[in-house]
């Protein structure tokens, strides 16, 4: 099964699949541009095939036509270093990568892989993307055509998008795009791309071609609440924060500009979208809704978030584990703290591990506290994420000198972090301290 080819099966070629810069894309059309992608993709030895293009028409393109020429899609995002970006391919055992222009271009394929290729071939791949995973280190998740179309059919069961539907397109394909805009095209919506990331030329598409789904980070929400012109937005129906926790503030300045209260999920790359507050967004903006359909939820021990549903990964790529050899019992095991109150619905209280969110976006201390590590007068480094109003947390980091006599220059550390890391993963804050509190086992305290 592909899923590209059941999405086109499905499709009304008459339909509007895309809107971008003005243009409307007819289904039809789409079909014939993957499709001509696709054939050249097709005659690459590479079984996966990394993506290195911004968002935009050409995205959706690209993407569909590797998925299309029976390919696994890598992202590899633009805000990666180039340290980041050769781990992800390095470590994927991506064969070939298609630019922005379409053109396919093969890379060699390291030697020794953590990850056995037939094993990997059973489960009929179609995405890989690096996450968190259960553990705070990243880890490439993998889907395949069955678990993704299981996935986005199990969503849509809450979101309830169809063909009238018209859909504003604000957070990073490359993170979002294999079941957001899959799903959208699945049931046949119109996506509006708007590759401005001001709020008034978001606003301004947005009512220019009547949408009337917006799915983004409380960032994206906060921004539009702001924006500064006071247009309405008669057309939207539906609404919905993700990503990270969803401020209370940037709640009811939504509600109060638009008159439609933003409703919380919360959306794992290896679940889906299992639960959302679609019933009690006004009274309880900060929870998370009960399970939509498909799904169960438990709060298990000490307060940890535990799920179960359709469309789970299939596997852990690097170290190299499948779904049954990671779920407990059949239950997926979050690293999220929640409480669940009298109705049902629930509330994320925080992580059990040291995942820091940035507008949407995850980074790993512990990724970060090695690239410190690296500058020789650093001893140790402790980093964390600290609240806020903007961007939801942002990384800042505490550093033990080597010798207290000769401390690093903080002006070294951040300029080290900025060629090593991606943008969103330096730290605002460099805190020169004596010592950091250990663990018994000597790792660090958090």
């Amino acid at each position: 099964m592909n899923i590209v080819e059941k999405i086109f099966r499905n499709a009304d070629r008459h339909g509007i699949a895309l809107i971008s810069e003005g243009e409307e894309i007819r289904y039809g059309r789409l079909i014939e541009m993957v499709d001509a992608a696709a054939r050249r993709f097709a005659r690459s030895a590479a079984a996966r095939v990394g993506l290195d293009c911004p968002n935009g028409l050409a995205h959706v393109v690209l993407a569909l036509a590797i998925v299309r020429a029976g390919k696994c899609l890598v992202p590899l995002a633009g805000e990666l270093s180039s340290r980041e970006r050769e781990r992800v391919i390095r470590e994927t055992g991506v064969g070939a990568i298609v630019d922005a222009l379409g053109e396919i271009r093969d890379v060699p394929v390291a030697a020794e892989l953590g990850f056995d290729e037939r094993a990997l071939a059973a489960l009929d791949p179609v995405f890989i993307r690096f996450s968190s995973g259960t553990t705070g280190t990243s880890k490439g998740v993998v889907l395949s055509h069955e678990s993704l179309l299981e996935r986005v059919i199990a969503a849509n069961r809450g979101l309830g998008i169809g063909p009238s539907d018209r859909i504003v397109w604000i957070l990073p394909m490359a993170h979002h795009f294999a079941v957001s805009i899959m799903l959208y095209l699945l049931h046949g919506a119109t996506t509006i791309i708007e590759n401005s990331h001001l709020a008034e030329d978001i606003l301004t598409a947005a009512t220019r071609h009547q949408g009337t789904v917006l799915y983004g980070a409380p960032f994206h929400h906060a921004l539009l609440a702001s924006e500064g012109s006071g247009r309405s937005w008669p057309t939207l129906r539906l609404a919905v924060s993700t990503a990270a926790k969803l401020p209370l503030a940037t709640a009811q300045a939504f509600d109060g500009r638009f008159g439609l209260s933003l409703a919380q999920g919360l959306g794992i790359i290896e679940v889906g979208l299992p639960l959302l507050n679609l019933r009690r967004s006004r009274e309880k903006p900060a929870s998370v809704g009960p399970p939509l359909p498909d799904y169960t939820a438990e709060v298990r021990g000490e307060g940890e978030l535990f799920l179960r549903g359709p469309g789970m990964f299939d596997a852990y790529l690097r170290p190299w584990r499948l779904r049954a050899g990671v779920l407990e019992g059949g239950w997926f095991r979050t690293g999220d703290l929640a409480r669940v109150d009298e109705d049902g619905d629930f509330h994320l209280l925080g992580r059990s591990h040291s995942v820091i969110n940035v507008a949407g976006l995850k980074c790993f201390p512990e990724e970060i506290e090695a690239i410190l590590c690296e500058v020789p007068e650093v001893g140790w480094a402790r980093v964390s994420g600290k609240p806020n109003a903007r961007f939801g947390a942002v990384p800042v980091a505490e550093i033990v000198p080597r010798d207290p006599t000769n401390p690093p220059k903080i002006s070294a550390l951040a300029a080290y972090c900025r060629g090593a890391l991606a943008r969103y993963k330096v730290p605002v804050e460099f805190k020169l301290v004596e010592s950091v509190p250990l663990t018994p086992s000597g790792k660090i305290q958090r």
